[in-house]
Order: C-alpha cells, then sequence, then structure tokens
C-alpha cells in the first residue's frame, strides 16, 4: 500500500479529460490518503461550453469512493477550474477534507508544500492579450491530441500527447516552465519547507535543485500522470501504465509522522 498518492488536472467534465484511463487507475490504488491538488472537476469548463460527462466520469467518482470506504483519506486542494470549492476550505466534509493548501510530511520527515499551482500566475504570465491566444492555441493543440489517439487506439498503438512533444519544442514554453518551477521552489523555501507538490502547467516532472524538491503531477488530459509517496518516503512520478517516470529517494534517517499539517489562513 502506498503512502500517498497526488493527482491533479483531471478536469472531468470537459471534452480533453482522459476519464477512462484515470478510473482504471483508481481501481487498482491502494493507498492511505489521495490528494486531490486542484481542477478535478472542470466547473469552468461545464460553465462555458457542454458538459461532457458518461460512464468513465462516473466511474471515476466511484472509484473515489471505493478508496474513501477502504479508509483512504480524501484530501481535496481546489483549483482554478474548480474554484467555487474553495468556499468550502477548511472544512471536513463526510467524504473529504477541502484545503487551500497543505503541508504533507513524508516518511523520512520531509515537508512538501501542495498547493495547486494557480497562485503563482501572476509570476508565470504575460499580458492579457498573449494568455488568451494561448489558451486558444492550446485547446486547438488538445483537439488534435484527442483525434490522433483516437486513431492510434484504433491501431492498436499506445497513448502519445502530442501536445506534450509540441511544449517540448517550444523554447517560449520551457522559459514559461521554468518560471513556474522556480517561483514555486522561492515559495516553498520563504516557509522553511523541504519542496513543493503542484500540478496547473499540465508538464509532470520531480526532481531536486538546491536542496529542494520540485514534484508536479502532472495531468489526466495530456500526461496521464501522478505522484506517489511508497511507505519509506520515495517519491515516484508514475505514467497511467505504471511506467515509472522519475524518482527521488528518501533521504537516509526516517522521522515517523502523522497526518499533513494545515497552513494558518495568512499563509
Amino acid at each position: 500500500m502506498r503512502r500517498a498518492v497526488f493527482i491533479s488536472d483531471v478536469h472531468l467534465g470537459s471534452r480533453h479529460c482522459h476519464a477512462a484511463e484515470l478510473a482504471t487507475f483508481l481501481s487498482t490504488l491502494r493507498c492511505k490518503r489521495l490528494y486531490l491538488v486542484g481542477d478535478i472537476v472542470d466547473l469552468w469548463w461545464m460553465a462555458q461550453r457542454r458538459a461532457q460527462w458518461g460512464g468513465a466520469q462516473n466511474r471515476v467518482v466511484e472509484a473515489l469512493h471505493t478508496l474513501r470506504r477502504a479508509g483512504t483519506e480524501l484530501i481535496y486542494i481546489p483549483g482554478n477550474h474548480d474554484r467555487p470549492i474553495r468556499r468550502f476550505c477548511g472544512l471536513a466534509l463526510p467524504a473529504m477534507q477541502v484545503r487551500r493548501r497543505a503541508i504533507h510530511v513524508t516518511a523520512d520527515g520531509r515537508r512538501l508544500l501542495v498547493v495547486h499551482g494557480d497562485e503563482f500566475d501572476g509570476v508565470t504570465h504575460f499580458g492579457n492579450l498573449q494568455e488568451k491566444f494561448g489558451d486558444w492555441l492550446y485547446y486547438r493543440i488538445l483537439s488534435g491530441n484527442r483525434l490522433l489517439n483516437i486513431v492510434r487506439g484504433r491501431l492498436g498503438l499506445r497513448y502519445w500527447s502530442l501536445s506534450e512533444f509540441l511544449k517540448s519544442k517550444s523554447g517560449a514554453a520551457e522559459r514559461f516552465i521554468e518560471r513556474f518551477m522556480q517561483a514555486g521552489l522561492d515559495d516553498a523555501r520563504r516557509r522553511g519547507l523541504d519542496g513543493i507538490i503542484c500540478g496547473h502547467i499540465h508538464r509532470a516532472a520531480l526532481l531536486q535543485r538546491d536542496g529542494l524538491v520540485y514534484a508536479n503531477d502532472g495531468d489526466w488530459v495530456e500526461s496521464l500522470s501522478a505522484l506517489v509517496e511508497e511507505p519509506d518516503g520515495t517519491l515516484r512520478l508514475l505514467a497511467h501504465t505504471g511506467k515509472l517516470l522519475a524518482e527521488v529517494q528518501p533521504r537516509s534517517r526516517a522521522v515517523p509522522t502523522a497526518a499533513p499539517e494545515a497552513l494558518p489562513r495568512a499563509a
């Protein structure tokens, strides 16, 4: 059983959500604590466009209920696409806790800030017109990605992210991701923490920089990935197929810990 699992940017209700793959992943999951790190239900999409909801989306919801009934603690940290849920922050609802942000303490004693990541938009984004064009282009690429993988599936080929490939070839995209990563690490350092776990930018990553951990659990629109903590504190970034994408080993001396900490409201 895994100690903790982190997923974000599912975007349930939008046309680009890979709900079937997520439902399969969750159905095999066994963990003590599951963090839902924002943009789980795409309330923004559902308010602006026609919601996409069917059997796969229902299986995701049922898989979450099954985990809860099995004893998994669910912690929901709303993002910008499910922002209305933030009004419930600080509450312990029957199914889960809702937090604006939290500190997850690993088995080896590292204290990691858990946030969605839209907090850093002011540092990483440019002007409004450029952002709107970027959003328009991004959704066009996602549509192409979806059609391509429908064809690949019919040919018996595995999922492949066109959008991830294009972003990796874009210098502007790489500079944006670097700014986002640095903003998150700077925030963790200011708080006296050992690193950060986030989502938001749909770019999965797990690495250490200047003694801090940067973990982005990815998304279920492009990368189809999740971050897991093993019982000894090892952090692993996994694809939806279970393939290991990256790993950070635990510190040598384990420090037993219990529940995650909530940051003060003023933090």
